[in-house]
């Protein structure tokens, strides 16, 4: 099989040092992030949280320094070019990161090398949809931060790639309608892609339900933005104990998807906003057919009392396959005939989630190959690019019929 060069829809960026120094306006440097190498001390795991202070006796570590916030990168989050049994949560320096993690041009050569034709990458510092920004204090700088961030990741992330890069910005979370102007701001400059809580009462926000929202769903609409939704962008990971280590949560972490998937699909957003995009982020898709078989049989025997009989006048899975996309790596069960026949040929995303432990890179061909075996090459072009080009709206492959 020859296969077609991947569009990751789900990659991240480690910030560079300089980011809020050249980005963020003179006025609020001093009260904005600052880049900072010092020790790191003994981190531990607790109650499903991690604790992390700083140590002058521990190994060097690169930190953001943020009003009461400091930040450190961990090797995890910069995995690729570890062994798997050195990818720990020890402190890192962008010295000992793989240049491609933060430095755009050397992202392009590895991209290069992992058979991957352009990629969406998700912010670090920010986290997944911008947390830190809204759980600071002042928000004047907050706001500043946001687009600082945003023009960063459109001009200098993505600005010199030839399209490669996709641009993915985040949103004041705790104002819808700066929200709406950030959105708008940013699709003036060709962006189509926003992250976005899975879960956002898990951050204090109102929910999906109560219509807080749907200003920004309407400018997403209206701007053609797809709505991004990674895993952990509550900042919360689903666990069964409180004590139980970190692998519960990674072996969970398709759970968040799966409830938002529900929330959404049950909430009348969709209805309501018919050419919205929601899209979720290293969530894989094995699940899906169960969760839409379910999600079905509540509104055929349990509208009523469920509170759906008037919000939701079609079978749920009708909205899913009008407007979500499914993103998978790591995930043979979901790529049968029979699983894809309910996920959806036109509905499922490649990623490679470079750098991150998950990572496939280096050798994320092998593993697309070997999870493409037996599907016909139409469903591998649509798997691997087609559906990520038409979410996305990208330029490329013009002349193949979408």
């Amino acid at each position: 099989m020859e296969l077609p060069r991947i569009i990751s829809v789900d990659d991240h960026v480690i910030e560079p040092a300089h980011l809020f120094e050249r980005w963020l306006p003179k006025k609020y440097q001093d009260r904005g992030p600052k880049p900072l190498t010092a020790g790191i001390g003994e981190l531990e795991y607790v109650a499903g949280k991690y604790q992390i202070t700083m140590d002058p006796e521990g190994p060097p570590t690169d930190w953001w320094i943020y009003e009461d916030l400091k930040f450190p990168y961990k090797r995890n989050i910069a995995a690729v070019g570890f062994d798997r049994d050195d990818m720990t949560l020890e402190g890192i320096t962008r010295a000992e990161m793989r240049p491609g993690c933060h430095d755009p041009k050397e992202r392009l050569k590895d991209m290069d090398l992992n058979h991957v034709e352009a990629s969406l990458c998700f912010p670090t510092f920010p986290r997944f949809c911008g947390q830190t920004f809204a759980e600071r204090k002042d928000k004047e700088v907050a706001l500043a931060c946001v687009r600082a961030y945003n023009d960063f990741m459109v001009e200098e992330w993505c600005g010199d790639s030839g399209g490669r890069l996709i641009p993915l910005c985040i949103i004041p979370l705790w104002d819808v309608e700066l929200a709406v102007a950030e959105i708008k701001r940013n699709a003036a400059r060709g962006v189509r892609a926003v992250t976005f809580s899975e879960i956002p009462t898990h951050l204090g926000l109102p929910s999906i339900h109560s219509g807080y929202w749907d200003p920004f769903f309407a400018a997403c609409e209206e701007t053609g933005t797809g709505v991004h939704m990674h895993i952990g962008s509550s900042s919360q990971m689903p666990a069964a104990s409180p004590d139980a280590p970190p692998a519960v949560q990674a072996s969970l972490s398709f759970n968040n998807a799966m409830a938002s998937m529900m929330d959404f699909l049950f909430s009348g957003v969709l209805v309501k906003f018919p050419r919205l995009k929601l899209a979720y982020s290293e969530g894989q898709m094995g699940w899906i057919p169960y969760a839409l078989e379910r999600a079905d049989d509540v509104w055929r025997e349990h509208r009523a009392w469920g509170g759906v009989r008037d919000l939701i006048p079609e079978p749920p899975s009708t909205y899913y396959y009008r407007q979500i996309w499914a993103c998978f790596f790591r995930d043979m069960h979901g790529v049968t005939d029979a699983a894809l026949d309910v996920i959806g040929r036109d509905n499922a995303c490649f990623e490679t989630d470079y750098p991150h432990v998950d990572s496939t890179f280096p050798e994320t061909k092998q593993v697309a190959l070997e999870h493409m075996k037996g599907i016909d090459d139409e469903v591998v072009y649509k798997l691997m690019r087609g559906n990520a080009i038409r979410l996305l709206e990208l330029d490329f492959d013009k002349d193949r019929a979408r």
